[in-house]
């Protein structure tokens, strides 16, 4: 990605993302209250992931889960017992994601990118793939799109975690890799839509 490419999307990154806001403000904070009264708990929650350069920060979403003790895992999947009804519907049409508005006005994500993920994975990438941690991350892109029924294939597995780490993590790294090396401003527009329009589209 070249200087100008870089400051191209950056640019539309911070403008969007402002004009998103005053838009879908008040939507957000609804979701926020309304997940408050389903999951007993502050209905806007933030994580620690790894970005750009390797540096953490705090990534914002709409709380789907409810506490439920002598639950441990590191994945989620589409028959996950913390998951509220409520959750669940944020989940399947992304709503849950809204709040990332204001990682990407404060220049932590990109509205297209890898997905930041969280210690362990991204900030273990070693060689030509640690060129994934040379751009933002974004709130979607080619490997979103490709996993976007994740939960529910990760639920058809045995030991969801090893598939997670062995088969979808591999993956999204070569489809992060791809992205970067042939990117242009055009693919960006085309991911965006294929998201608002095909990819997320709720599973039947």
């Amino acid at each position: 990605m070249s200087g100008p490419e870089r400051l191209i999307k950056a640019v539309l990154d911070i403008v969007v993302a402002f004009f998103a806001l005053l838009l879908f403000s008040l939507f957000i904070i609804l979701l926020i209250i309304l997940s408050t009264l389903d999951t007993k708990q502050f209905g806007l929650f933030s994580q620690k992931r790894v970005g750009y350069k390797s540096k953490l920060f705090s990534m914002y979403k709409i709380r789907t889960m409810k506490q439920v003790s002598n639950v441990h895992t590191t994945v989620t999947t589409l028959n996950d017992v913390r998951i509220t009804r409520f959750g669940r519907f944020l989940r399947r049409y992304k709503l849950d994601e809204l709040p990332q508005l204001i990682n990407v006005l404060l220049g932590q994500m990109s509205f297209v990118g890898p997905r930041p993920d969280v210690v362990g994975f991204a900030d273990a990438l070693k060689g030509d793939y640690a060129i994934i941690l040379t751009i933002k991350p974004g709130i979607t892109g080619p490997a979103t799109l490709y996993f976007r029924n994740e939960e529910r294939l990760l639920a058809e597995q045995e030991n969801p975690e090893d598939y997670n780490r062995d088969v979808i993590w591999p993956k999204k790294v070569a489809l992060n890799k791809q992205y970067i090396q042939n990117y242009s401003l055009l693919n960006d527009f085309k991911y965006i839509f294929y998201t608002i329009f095909v990819g997320y589209k709720p599973i039947k």
